[in-house]
C-alpha cells in the first residue's frame, strides 16, 4: 500500500481514523492508537498530515463536502418542491447509511476543532442546512402551509442524523430502502397513504 498515490493513501488514513474516532472518541485517541489501526509508523502518519486535529478536519471537511455536492445533484434532478425536498432525504440518509463513523464523529465531536478549522466546518453546516431550509420553505409554500422552515429542517436533520445509533448497513434494509422510507415517513407521516415511489429515479 506504500506505492499507492498520496490522495489514495490520505483516504485510506481518513476512513480508518474515522472508525477509531468513532468508536473511541476523539481525545482519548492517541496518535499511537491510529497508527496501531493504520498499519503505520508515527513517522509515516506524520508525513500525511500534521497531527490529529488536522485529521478530525478533514473528516469532517471531505465528509460535508461530498454530501452537500451529492445533495446538490440529487436535487437538481426534482422536478417539484416535494419531489426535490424528498430527493434531499433519500441521498442524506443513504449517504451516511454508507458512512455511519463519519456520522457518529460528525455528531459527537462537533466541538473537538479549534480556530479556522471550526470556522471552516461550521460555515459547510451552514451551507449545508440553508440548503435544506430552502427546500423546507418552498415545500411550505407550494401547501400554503403555515410552518417555520427552520423548525422543519432541525426536526428533519434530528431524524435523519439518529440512526448511527441503531442502524445497521449489513442488515435486512439496505441502504436505499432506509431513505426511501425516511422520505416517505417525513412527506406523508405514518397515517397518510403514500404515493407510488416508481417515477422518482435516483
Amino acid at each position: 500500500m506504500t506505492s499507492a498515490p498520496f490522495d489514495e493513501r490520505l483516504e485510506q488514513i481518513l476512513a480508518t481514523t474515522a472508525k477509531v474516532f468513532a468508536a473511541k472518541g476523539f481525545h482519548p485517541t492517541t496518535m499511537r492508537d491510529l497508527s496501531r489501526a493504520t498499519g503505520m509508523s508515527l513517522a509515516g502518519l506524520y508525513h500525511y498530515i500534521p497531527g490529529k486535529e488536522e485529521l478530525l478536519y478533514l473528516i469532517q471537511e471531505r465528509c460535508f463536502q461530498r454530501v452537500i455536492a451529492g445533495a446538490a445533484s440529487a436535487v437538481s434532478l426534482g422536478t417539484s418542491a416535494d419531489d426535490r425536498l424528498e430527493r434531499f432525504i433519500r441521498h442524506h440518509v443513504a449517504f451516511f447509511a454508507r458512512h455511519m463513523s463519519e456520522m457518529k464523529v460528525l455528531s459527537h465531536e462537533a466541538n473537538s476543532l479549534t480556530g479556522k478549522r471550526l470556522a471552516d466546518i461550521n460555515a459547510l453546516k451552514r451551507r449545508y442546512f440553508e440548503m435544506l431550509r430552502g427546500l423546507t420553505s418552498d415545500v411550505e409554500s407550494d401547501h400554503a402551509a403555515h410552518h417555520d422552515p427552520h423548525v422543519a429542517a432541525y426536526a428533519l436533520f434530528g431524524m435523519m442524523n439518529w440512526i448511527y445509533n441503531w442502524y445497521n448497513p449489513a442488515g435486512p434494509l439496505p441502504p436505499e430502502a432506509l431513505a426511501e422510507r425516511f422520505a416517505q415517513l417525513f412527506m406523508f407521516g405514518l397515517t397518510s397513504p403514500a404515493p407510488s415511489t416508481a417515477s422518482h429515479g435516483g
